[in-house]
């Protein structure tokens, strides 16, 4: 599986080579060795859950495309292309396809095995820390959002709009991922890298005079 695993790497590369620095090869790899890491904590069959891990946004939908949540399913018809020109099993190719539709967050489907949970902790955490953090603020600029709302930074007197500002993603979506990771190494090492971000946001409040 070893050599299937490389010949996927060489083949994917370019793939992600997309101009965005949020889902580019380097993502993918970050998720691939969280992967690594919590599947052998929780006996994960990493012979389904890394390929499917390398192939989870081989078709990548903008945040802001109405086709958004069919992106992990465009991706799985992708990948069980390319694993079938590899020589993948039916039964193979058809687990991994799943483990890729259920790791979409926007898609909202519970976890059907341990690969698929794994999964989705994994790319999750790539959502918050210090890379989530980098991540927010380029997905929000190439949507043309605002840093923050510079008359109500932290939407005291006003309602939530992670559209308009990147500020306020962090409160509606990425310090909430803590409550839905499967697996406990993922939760505790989400505990840390959300508490990362609070730390950001108290020390972006501080420079901007809201403290």
């Amino acid at each position: 599986m070893v050599e299937k695993q490389d010949a996927l790497i060489g083949l994917l590369k370019e793939k992600y080579n997309n101009g965005d620095p949020s889902h580019d090869f380097s993502h993918v790899m970050r998720v691939v060795e969280s992967c690594k890491k919590i599947g052998k904590e929780v006996g994960a069959d990493l012979d389904i859950l890394i390929p499917g891990a390398l192939l989870h946004d081989v078709v990548n939908v903008p945040k802001n495309h109405p086709d958004r949540v069919q992106a992990s399913r465009l991706a799985a018809d992708q990948a069980s292309l390319i694993l079938k020109e590899l020589n993948y099993t039916e039964e193979q190719i058809s687990k991994i396809a799943i483990v890729i539709v259920e790791h979409s967050y926007s898609r909202g489907l519970k976890a059907s095995c341990i690969e698929s949970a794994v999964l989705q902790d994994a790319d999750r955490l790539d959502a918050i820390g210090a890379i989530g953090t980098m991540r927010a603020v380029t997905c929000g600029s190439k949507l043309g959002s605002s840093y923050y709302d510079r008359n109500d930074p932290f939407a005291k007197g006003r309602v939530l709009n992670d559209k308009n500002f990147i500020l306020d993603h962090f409160f509606t979506k990425l310090f909430k991922l803590g409550e839905g990771f499967n697996t406990e190494p993922a939760k505790i090492e989400g505990l840390k890298r959300i508490q990362f971000m609070k730390d950001f946001a108290n020390q972006l409040a501080q420079e901007i005079g809201q403290k």
